[in-house]
């Protein structure tokens, strides 16, 4: 079995690789140190077929007031955490086999808001919007794909003061390894279009969304 790990450098990223190592899979990584930017769509015309393809790259902007929030804090963070993702599935879905998975690592802040970061969360609210969108199309030519929307993880992509604040309070962070615990029970699932909840202390749990009213 082959997968393929985007920012697979990272504290997240390096757990998943690790977890799907241990699961029998060869890993391609995929990493902004190693030369690949899941931003340009140029990149991932060289990607070939896999069984399953992790797309867990993702950057915060660092900046919590939009008044002083800069275009290229803004432009980063969308190309990484939202045309990363799109440029990978347009990719994977051309090239990808029949019964293969992708899984996205999108964040709790797609599901709540994130005033520390309006940024982070808008991109994460747009990737868990995507999955659930794409998810029927893809099903039709046997692909699935699943967020995981792990909390805060004990990574260098949670800011130092921000992580202090949160274990003063007396907030769990995740450890990686959890977040790789999510991905594999993301995978194991046989749905598609869902949304996996990664919280300290708890299993990864399915997330139901509840629906709008219709017209009457």
């Amino acid at each position: 079995m082959t997968a393929l790990v985007t920012g697979s450098a990272g504290g997240i990223g390096s757990a998943i690789v690790a977890k799907l190592h241990a699961e029998g899979f060869e890993v391609k990584e995929l990493d902004l140190v190693s030369g690949f930017d899941v931003a340009d769509p140029a990149a991932w015309e060289h990607i070939g077929s896999v069984d399953l393809a992790c797309l867990n790259a993702g950057v915060l902007t660092g900046e919590s007031e939009i008044a002083t929030l800069t275009d290229a804090q803004y432009r980063r963070a969308v190309g990484v955490n939202v045309d990363g993702i799109v440029f990978g599935v347009r990719r994977l879905d051309r090239v990808m086999p029949k019964g293969s998975t992708i899984i996205v690592t999108a964040s709790l802040a797609g599901l709540v808001a994130i005033p520390d970061d309006p940024i982070y969360g808008l991109t994460k609210h747009a990737v868990v919007g995507f999955v659930r969108s794409v998810a029927p199309q893809l099903m039709k030519r046997g692909i699935r794909i699943q967020a995981v929307c792990p909390g805060w993880a004990d990574t260098a992509l949670t800011p130092p003061e921000f992580k202090q604040d949160l274990l003063a309070k007396g907030f769990r962070l995740l450890q990686p390894s959890d977040v790789a615990d999510g991905v594999w029970a993301a995978y194991k699932s046989e749905g598609t279009g869902e949304a996996w909840i990664v919280q300290p202390g708890r299993e990864p749990l399915l997330y139901e969304f509840k629906g709008v009213p219709g017209p009457r």
